[in-house]
């Protein structure tokens, strides 16, 4: 049974920083891209950051570039978003999702996996 955990979301402060964490279980993890996605009350899913496998290459939303950073440990099974300079338009709850797509896409419907959710909240 494959399994994916958030953790590390909480509330925060404008530009403040939080770091969440996706531990997978039940895949062999190495195999998989990782992506993070985030959904705003009343919006649509949105993509946030995707990492390759072998963690080679990242890919990030405008919104988000050059403020958060994804990385991976494959030792740990975990996937991790590092979140600085937040915003209160960050302000959503954060899943990761696992893709056998090499390349990871930027549409929700292409991720088999997916965790329970994490919620981050910016106050301005």
């Amino acid at each position: 049974q494959v399994q994916l955990v958030e953790s590390g979301g909480g509330l925060v402060q404008a530009g403040g920083s939080l770091r969440l964490s996706c531990a997978a279980s039940g895949v062999t993890f190495s195999n998989w891209a990782m992506a993070w996605f985030r959904q705003a009350p009343g919006k649509e899913r949105e993509f946030v950051a995707a990492i390759r496998w072998s963690g080679g290459m990242t890919y990030y939303a405008d919104s988000v570039k050059g403020r958060f950073t994804i990385s991976r440990d494959n030792a740990k099974n975990t996937v991790y978003l590092q979140m600085n300079s937040l915003k209160s338009e960050d302000t959503a709850v954060y899943y990761c999702a696992a893709t056998a797509v090499v390349a990871p896409p930027q549409v929700a419907s292409w991720y088999d996996y997916w965790g329970q959710g994490s919620q981050v909240t910016v106050s301005s």
